[in-house]
């Protein structure tokens, strides 16, 4: 393999890029569609794609999930009648392809630099007779102002219908273009009704907030948050995942968990590849 002749900066990370390498993946996404959903996330702030995934596959997440939880929220963020499951590639396998969905990684190959991080996964079932959680952006605890591009993305599946009664999140588009202000009177924030195996993807910068429940049922949803490979993430996957979980995981989710570099050394471990210590061990 040809070296790169490192005489400053950009040739070291070319240098350790050609070495450790990035994870080159086809998607096999139509480029149209891949097109379209970019110039609604441009405009729009938000992408609605339906029947993402069949039904059969939302029914047998919906009962693996079911069992797994418990516990409900402790404030009003999370949601006093709603339960939440985190660590949730520590319990179940059945949410990986949610993370790893082409349509979805499509986007983020557009969005943030290569081996752009996975920031979260975790189970919402908002409960009958939920408030509505107030309005946020998901990487506010980011410092820099607004406006500004998104540093972090989520996809939201709807593992059941989101109707506009069951607690739909609640969404205003446009609102990822504003500076540093909050909605007003006159934001009217909308419920992003779609049926069940669809999902919304939107970037970090994008006003919304889960709906109320006025219905008799649960709403259950998986949102899958990523962020750019600069950026600290907000589940510390190389703690709270253990090893051996790890290793069985599909190359594309060990990358996504930090089992990666942004050349020339962000990410490293001892001076080598991550991959290399997992590996070796």
């Amino acid at each position: 393999m040809k070296k790169t002749v490192v005489k400053e900066i950009e040739d070291l990370s070319k240098d350790i890029a050609g070495t450790t390498g990035f994870l080159k993946i086809e998607r096999g996404v139509d480029p149209a569609i891949v097109e379209a959903d970019w110039q609604s996330l441009q405009a729009d702030g938000f992408v609605v794609m339906k029947n993402l995934i069949p039904a059969d596959q939302c029914d047998a997440i919906k009962s693996e999930l079911l069992g797994l939880l418990s516990h409900k929220g402790r404030n009003a963020f999370e949601g006093l009648k709603t339960q939440r499951l985190y660590a949730t590639l520590t319990k179940t396998r059945v949410c990986d392809e949610l993370a790893l969905h082409p349509r979805i990684l499509a986007l983020l190959d557009r969005m943030f630099m290569p081996n752009y991080l996975l920031s979260q996964l975790q189970v919402i079932n908002i409960l009958p007779s939920e408030d509505a959680q107030f309005l946020h952006y998901d990487d506010g605890f980011y410092p820099p102002p607004r406006p500004r591009p998104p540093l972090g993305a989520a996809s939201i599946f709807a593992i059941d219908d989101f109707t506009t009664t069951n607690g739909a999140t609640r969404i205003i588009p446009g609102s990822h273009k504003w500076g540093d202000r909050k909605p007003g009177e006159n934001d009217k924030a909308v419920p992003a009704v779609m049926p069940k195996g669809s999902a919304i993807f939107y970037g970090g910068t994008f006003w919304h907030g889960g709906g109320a429940n006025e219905s008799d049922a649960a709403r259950l949803a998986v949102t899958v948050q990523y962020c750019e490979p600069w950026l600290r993430q907000q589940e510390n996957y190389t703690l709270g995942t253990p090893k051996s979980v790890v290793a069985k995981l599909d190359p594309q989710l060990k990358s996504l968990l930090g089992y990666s570099i942004l050349p020339p050394y962000i990410g490293m471990v001892d001076g080598v590849h991550p991959l290399r210590v997992l590996e070796g061990e």
